[in-house]
């Protein structure tokens, strides 16, 4: 098989990684793609995410078997549905479909019509009948941009000032842009965080093994929330019966509301959950793997990812046995300094080759390039997520770290605390 990658992250290379371990696929090739992906795939850095018409060209230029569309923007604005329409066999969610991520004011809306355990919550399209209400509740209280926001659209307000602040951010200053046309307003919800990623076929959900994303950008959980900072697989706080739970009350009905809305989903559901004292509640949802769940995850997954695709894909998924290795791991992304605000790139990235034929290990690459030299330098925030694996967190969190000197670059940043929690546990 010829297969194409959109997309041109940590997740995206991670996905490369795993295709290229399946005995099925002769030839891959991604758009944009990154340094690190350009050694396992033929890349084309110059056509973007977004630029529907000539992705479609391209796919057909190379004759490809399948595409598989990996970030958020392009599924939730109709890439699979312009792909299919021209008769390519894609992987991921259809447009209809991707509102899942896409709008979070119609999946609050799907969760409650359809009794799925989530935060209570109110939506506005006024910024100031929105602050009317904050002016009323409870304190504190979470504010997120209805639309796309890279991960960051998400605001937690301690105090009235914050929220009102939060408000003319998200809605006023369009701060996250025409994401926050409309906000959800939502109860603050506590209990441990954890993310459960999962294929779907439009009927047959299977679940993969749990994950723990670190989204703030400093130690201690303290800073700006980014795309994630880190992570870890399996969860300790993921037990079985969080899981009979889930698989009851949200996984299933998830699948089977989309269903019924006439929005049949095929692809990847995540579901950030909240494990709270009355019990898990699901924070968010999106329409795709996780960055950097994904680098955890896939490494651990004793499938072959095409088969599975596959049976997405031709509505076969409850044939399918999904086995997970019997270990963990740990991934900790090494950023730009200044990262999620500004920051310098175009820095030389040298040891890259220190991981070149060591098992257990992985340099995933989010924000990489060639420079004119043809020298890899660092292209963006994040840059590179080094990931291991062991018997245990503990294991991988120590080779993690350990693995992360291999590398270096100016203005490398990393948080020092990535699975801190596992200590916990």
């Amino acid at each position: 098989m010829k297969v194409l990658i959109v997309g041109g992250g940590g997740r995206e290379h991670a996905i490369a990684v795993s295709m290229k371990k399946s005995p099925r696929v002769d030839k891959l090739y991604c758009v944009p793609g990154n340094a690190g992906i350009a050694q396992i795939a033929e890349c084309e850095p110059g056509i973007g995410v977004m630029e529907f018409e000539r992705i479609v060209a391209y796919a057909k230029e190379k004759q490809v078997d399948l595409v598989f569309v990996a970030p958020d923007d392009p599924l939730v604005g109709g890439l699979v549905d312009a792909l299919e329409e021209a008769g390519i066999r894609t992987f991921g969610p259809n447009k209809a479909a991707a509102i899942l991520e896409g709008s979070k004011a119609f999946s609050k809306d799907l969760m409650k019509k359809y009794n799925i355990p989530t935060a209570a919550y109110e939506t506005f399209e006024d910024a100031d009948k929105a602050m009317e209400y904050l002016k009323t509740a409870d304190m504190p209280i979470v504010l997120k941009a209805d639309g796309l926001a890279l991960g960051k659209g998400v605001l937690i307000c301690n105090t009235l000032e914050e929220a009102l602040a939060g408000v003319k951010e998200i809605m006023t200053d369009k701060h996250f842009g025409s994401a926050g046309n409309k906000m959800v307003v939502e109860e603050f919800m506590t209990g441990r965080e954890v993310s459960v990623l999962s294929f779907v076929d439009g009927k047959t959900i299977k679940t993969m093994t749990s994950a723990q994303d670190h989204k703030r950008a400093k130690d201690g959980d303290q800073g700006l929330n980014t795309g994630g900072m880190g992570n870890f697989s399996p969860s300790p706080f993921y037990t079985k019966e969080v899981d009979e739970f889930c698989q009851k009350y949200i996984y299933q009905p998830t699948v089977d509301a989309m269903a019924k809305e006439g929005r049949t989903f095929k692809g990847v559901i995540f579901f950030g959950l909240m494990l709270t004292p009355k019990g898990p509640k699901v924070l968010e949802y999106n329409a795709r793997f996780g960055d950097p769940e994904t680098q955890v995850v896939l490494c651990r997954m004793k499938n072959d990812i095409m088969d599975v695709i596959d049976a997405c894909i031709d509505g076969t998924l409850d044939q399918i046995n999904l086995e997970f290795e019997d270990n963990a791991a740990v991934c900790v992304v090494l950023a730009s300094d200044g990262y999620p605000v500004a920051y310098e790139k175009g820095f030389e990235i040298t040891g890259l080759d220190n991981f070149e034929g060591k098992e257990d290990y992985y340099c995933f690459h989010a924000g990489s390039k060639f420079n004119k030299e043809g020298k890899i330098v660092t292209n963006g925030g994040r840059v590179l997520g080094i990931t291991a694996t062991g018997a245990t967190l503990k294991e991988a969190r120590a080779k993690a770290y350990e693995a992360t000197k291999w590398v270096s670059f100016a203005n490398k940043y990393m948080r020092t605390d990535i699975g801190k929690a596992i200590d916990e546990a």
